[in-house]
C-alpha cells in the first residue's frame, strides 16, 4: 500500500510526499515512486536512497518525519473540522488533488486543481457522525494522552480528516490527516460568534482565578 511521509511542519504540499515501492528483480537496488503534494507536481521514479537523502533536511528542524497510510478515497475530499476548545464550530469541506496524479493533460490542466471549500456550520447534517467522534471521542482522548486540560486548547483550531473506508452498511469512517493551531482562517461563518463567546469567558475565568489569589 502506498504511504504518505511528510515532513513534521509545512505548508502548501511542501515536503508531504505519496511513496510507492517498485517491485525490482532480486539484489536491485530499491526504487520507489514519489508524488509531492505541492500543486503542479508530477510523479518522479527514482532510487530509495536518493529520496532519503532528500527528506533529511526536515530532520534538521522538525525533528522528525510523519508517516500515515495513503487514503485511496482521498478524491472524496478532505474535512476540516473548526473546534472552538473542545466543541466543533463549523466544518468545511474541499475536493482536494494534492498526492492524486495529475491528468494527460498536465497538471495545469483544470481537473487538475482543487475545488473551493465549502463551508458548514456546526450542525451540518452530513457531518455529525464526525462531529460527534471529534467531541465526545478523539478531542478527550487527546486531552488525556497529552495531559493537557481542556482550558489549555486553543480558542480556534482545526482538525483535517480524509475519508476511510466504508462500513459493511456503507457508512463512512474516517481518518486524521493533520491538526493546524495556526493558519486556521478562513472559517465558517457560524464560527465568529463561538470564538467571542468563549474568548469572553476565558478573560472571565482567568479575572476571576487572578481576583481569587
Amino acid at each position: 500500500m502506498p504511504r504518505v511521509i511528510k515532513q513534521k511542519r509545512g505548508n502548501a504540499g511542501q515536503g508531504v510526499w505519496k511513496v510507492e515501492w517498485r517491485e525490482q528483480p532480486a539484489g536491485a537496488a530499491p526504487v520507489v515512486t514519489v508524488l509531492e503534494a505541492r500543486r503542479g507536481s508530477m510523479p518522479e521514479t527514482l532510487p530509495l536512497d536518493n529520496f532519503m537523502s532528500r527528506c533529511e533536511a526536515y530532520f534538521g528542524w522538525g525533528g522528525c518525519i510523519i508517516e500515515q497510510p495513503f487514503q485511496p478515497r482521498r478524491p472524496d475530499g478532505m474535512i476540516r473540522c473548526y473546534m472552538g476548545i473542545d466543541k466543533v464550530v463549523g466544518f468545511g469541506h474541499q475536493k482536494i488533488k494534492a498526492l492524486i496524479p495529475p491528468p494527460l493533460e498536465g497538471p495545469d490542466a483544470l481537473a487538475a486543481q482543487p475545488g473551493p471549500r465549502n463551508m458548514y456550520g456546526p450542525d451540518a447534517a452530513q457531518f455529525q457522525t464526525l462531529r460527534t467522534r471529534m467531541e465526545a471521542e478523539w478531542t478527550p482522548q487527546m486531552i488525556k494522552v497529552l495531559g493537557l486540560q481542556r482550558n489549555s486548547l486553543p480558542i480556534i483550531w482545526d482538525a483535517d480528516s480524509l475519508y476511510g473506508p466504508k462500513s459493511a452498511a456503507g457508512e463512512d469512517s474516517y481518518v486524521l490527516c493533520e491538526t493546524n493551531v495556526s493558519s486556521v482562517f478562513a472559517i465558517p461563518d457560524e464560527a465568529p460568534a463561538a470564538i467571542a463567546r468563549l474568548t469572553l469567558e476565558r478573560l472571565r475565568e482567568e479575572r476571576d482565578a487572578a481576583d481569587a489569589g
